[in-house]
């Protein structure tokens, strides 16, 4: 059942100003409504995301999103550029841009201001 409906991610934060800033400034998204504290920003196909305050941020070791991209080279250069820094996970498969290629899928992972782990991946 649960399959059928959206799903939405979580994102906590310590310092939701400082979030706000990397995800406004460096990833370029666009805030849609303010709610107790925190931020809605829209994603594609429907979804949405909740920047939201709380001491727990950074606290998983695993990764807490991932955005599904067409392109990653394409996608890991324009952040790059924007000054979004990538995790070196010595891993088999990884080129020399820190992509891994593994499973199926290319990986590329980065950890926003709060030590939350995200990804952006490719299906190959």
């Amino acid at each position: 059942m649960l399959q059928k409906s959206p799903m939405y991610a979580y994102i906590p934060a310590q310092d939701v100003a400082r979030a706000r800033q990397f995800y406004e400034q460096k990833l370029g998204f666009k805030p849609t409504a303010e709610v107790d504290g925190g931020v809605i920003y829209d994603c594609a196909g429907g979804t949405s995301c909740f920047l939201y305050p709380t001491p727990n941020a950074g606290t998983s070791k695993a990764s807490q999103a991932f955005w599904q991209v067409e392109n990653i080279e394409s996608e890991v250069a324009d952040l790059k550029a924007r000054g979004v820094v990538f995790e070196d996970y010595d891993m088999p498969g990884k080129d020399e841009n820190g992509i891994v290629n593994q499973g199926g899928a290319k990986a590329a992972w980065f950890t926003d201001t709060e030590g939350n782990i995200m990804a952006v991946i490719q299906g190959v």
